[in-house]
């Protein structure tokens, strides 16, 4: 692939057309569809039952008198259900255990929502109860190594650093279980023509869900067709394929007509995942100076008993700052809760929060600034192999988050600042998010009428990855990106990754620029051989596409319309289909983006109240490719921070093992009056090393640090250090 600059510069656009979200107009007048509001003839619809207790079987299922109800097709229970593939991270009624309250033990299909959750109701449910584990202090004894992921590391000799150091911090950070909640509630719609399956799916990735499908019920990939134009939010909780998205398929087969499923609210906590609790030990040994001699990070986690999942809490521990020896855990404690998952900023956002507060106490313990601490324990190349980053200008976002947060009018000494009964306190943290990338294929097409078709089979989960997509091939193309049109969210088009762990923009974006380049050349092949066209004889390669013409790159007036070329060549599209590889030299490196986030909190003297007033956040993420969806990843995680820092928990019933507050009426996220100012920028410095166009992901690095960050401003402001979140006006009141 050629990258961008090593091309003339692309021609000026319109910069209104160039930031604008693509499907803007689409979600503000409703013509966008999401996966539950497909137009699919002889519906029925599906509820599903869950268990009430937390642990034991499920002894008997009597649904005579639901069975009898109105408008009830079918019925699934454990004890009828067709026999398939299960995956190893849901429940799809293949046998009676009970694992978490919550869990689907049965499926009502009837003619409608009202009638399938009526009869429900008259389900009569016998259980075998068993003592369930549920209490994760009282467990942490029995806590255990997992089966996979997470893991352990270590380097140097602990007892010798710990040995030389003047100053050790020794204390335990813990974070609550939270759920994702994003507004659109998981859905699919299920349809079977003889043994091909066709669905509708609020996914994270569509190929897969298309995979997961194909092994549950054992039929081809081919065979199965996924769409899901817009999800409507994710955070992570919609990357894995969940029971009810098997259970929507099942459902159709035994119904035979199509089925949908739609979630509640109220069933969007525990049987799609959620972000595990944390308690994190942290140990931090420095000399006089404030170099970091040892760093141990154990970092305990809640795992489902269905299968393991670690929320990786101390992986940035090993590579954020140097140290001459480290060691870091992941322990487990097995509860009857549903599984752990992905949630934005998975292990980082948590892990932040524990280590950038115990720096932020080690900087008081040696009387040195936050930011020179970190100054002085930055890594200049990965300290886990020694390997060079890609890129890294982390000492750029200290200097400029702090000129433009005014961190010199800070006053380390804790309880100064007062503004009448309002205590002010400035904190700061550093942010991180590892750079990744899968391969991934798209197609460009010239049109007759003189548009681009782009197509890949990604999903775009709000982030605005239709909109990069139509900005790269018009880079490419040097071409206004309102004529390019963006199909997404198919199977039929070429495969691309799921849409996670930052790695979408940066996985998509070579594959379209590789893909719309091809299509160039074969279009400029077309008319080199055209005996018609003004270009015949020319070098294909000295051939450039502008303004919806086709030129010579030394003498741009001798020229043809694209349309007139396709035209006169039976108006057959031109295209290409180009896949993008990971680099080959990938493991010679280490990809991360960098930042650091600064806040500043006021708290009421009286009611121990926290107000977030300012949050200032500069970003090393490499080529920032849309300013506007970019900035509103960055604000978006940050809110998330405060929402993470003082609002975020699931309460989980210690007898029953169900979310008490499992509602958006009492699940707290900060509401537009908890949200001030936020000011985030990004350094915009490519990284061509890791990416030929220079980007990195930018979906998660909002996220990290920010809790930190507000953590150490109430500390600042109070004197009084709360590590355990959220950080509520008790907590600060018992500190």
């Amino acid at each position: 692939m050629i990258a961008p600059q090593d091309h003339q510069s692309p021609a000026k656009l319109d910069s209104r057309q160039l930031h604008n979200r693509y499907d803007g107009i689409a979600k503000v007048t409703g013509r966008a569809k999401y996966a539950a509001e497909f137009p699919v003839e002889n519906l029925a619809y599906a509820y599903i039952v869950q268990a009430t207790i937390p642990a034991g079987t499920v002894a008997s299922i009597d649904q005579a008198a639901a069975t009898r109800a109105a408008g009830v097709h079918c019925i699934l229970t454990p004890f009828n259900a067709p026999k398939v593939t299960v995956p190893g991270n849901v429940n799809i009624l293949q046998d009676t255990n009970v694992l978490f309250n919550g869990q689907p033990i049965a499926v009502v299909v009837a003619r409608s929502l009202p009638e399938a959750e009526a009869a429900a109701k008259l389900l009569r449910i016998g259980y075998k109860e068993q003592p369930a584990k549920l209490e994760f202090k009282g467990l942490l004894k029995n806590a255990r190594a997992p089966k996979r992921g997470g893991g352990a590391s270590h380097r140097g000799d602990p007892a010798t650093s710990l040995a030389k150091a003047a100053v050790v911090i020794d204390q335990t950070y813990s974070t609550p279980v939270q759920n994702h909640n994003p507004m659109e509630p998981h859905a699919t719609i299920a349809t079977w023509d003889g043994d091909k399956l066709s669905v509708y799916d609020a996914t994270q990735g569509i190929s897969g869900a298309q995979g997961s499908l194909a092994r549950a019920f054992s039929i081809p990939p081919a065979n199965i067709h996924v769409q899901c134009p817009y999800t409507g939010g994710g955070f992570g909780c919609k990357g894995y394929v969940w029971s009810h998205t098997i259970l929507a398929a099942m459902a159709a087969k035994v119904a035979q007509r199509p089925v949908k499923l739609v979630l509640g609210r109220e069933q969007m906590f525990g049987p799609v995942g959620s972000r595990p609790n944390t308690s994190q030990r942290i140990q931090l040994a420095a000399s006089s100076d404030g170099k970091l001699l040892h760093q141990q990070h154990d970092s305990t986690c809640y795992t489902s008993l269905i299968s393991d999942w670690v929320e990786s809490a101390a992986g940035q521990t090993e590579l954020l700052y140097n140290s001459e020896s480290l060691s870091t855990s992941h322990p487990v404690v097995e509860l009857n809760l549903g599984m752990g998952t992905w949630m934005r900023a998975p292990g980082e956002a948590t892990g932040s929060f524990g280590l950038e507060v115990a720096l932020d106490e080690l900087a008081e313990k040696l009387n040195i600034d936050p930011i020179q601490l970190r100054l002085i324990n930055y890594a200049e190349n990965d300290p886990r192999q020694g390997r060079p980053w890609s890129s890294k200008h982390l000492r750029e976002c200290y200097t400029q988050s702090a000129e433009r947060f005014g961190w010199s009018k800070r006053t380390a000494q804790p309880g100064q600042h007062r503004e009448g009964h309002k205590l002010i306190g400035y904190g700061m943290a550093t942010a991180n998010y590892g750079a990744g990338r899968r391969p991934s294929s798209a197609v460009v097409r010239f049109l007759a009428n003189g548009r681009v078709f782009v197509g890949v089979g990604t999903q775009d989960l709000g982030t605005g990855t239709y909109t990069i997509l139509a900005q790269t091939a018009a880079d490419a193309l040097f071409m206004d990106p309102a004529l390019v049109d963006v199909k997404l969210g198919d199977t039929t088009l070429p495969p691309s990754g799921g849409s996670g762990g930052s790695t979408t923009a940066a996985s998509v974006c070579p594959g379209v620029y590789d893909a719309a380049m091809q299509a160039k050349l074969k279009l400029a092949q077309l008319a080199v051989a055209d005996a018609q066209s003004p270009l015949h004889g020319a070098t294909a390669e000295d051939i450039e596409t502008k303004d919806g013409k086709l030129c010579l790159k030394t003498n741009p007036e001798k020229s043809e319309s694209i349309t007139t070329l396709i035209a006169r060549n039976g108006n057959t599209p031109v295209e290409a289909t180009a896949t993008s590889e990971v680099s080959k030299d990938r493991d010679s490196f280490t990809a991360h983006s960098w930042g650091a986030i600064f806040a500043e909190v006021a708290v009421d003297a009286d009611t121990y109240m926290v107000q977030v007033r300012r949050m200032v956040g500069t970003y090393d993420i490499g080529n920032l490719i849309n300013k506007k969806t970019g900035t509103n990843q960055l604000i978006g995680g940050v809110v998330w921070g405060v929402s993470m820092a003082l609002h975020e928990q699931t309460l989980i019933d210690p007898t029953y093992g169900r979310a008490v507050n499992g509602n958006l009426a009492e699940y707290h996220v900060p509401v537009n009056a908890d949200i001030h100012e936020i000011d985030v920028t990004a350094l915009n410095i490519p990284d061509y090393k890791f990416n030929p166009l220079g980007s990195r992901g930018i979906g998660e690095i909002g996220i990290t640090g920010a809790s930190a960050a507000i953590c150490n401003a109430i500390y600042n402001a109070t004197g009084k250090r709360v590590r355990d979140l959220p950080i509520t006006l008790d907590k600060i009141m018992q500190a």
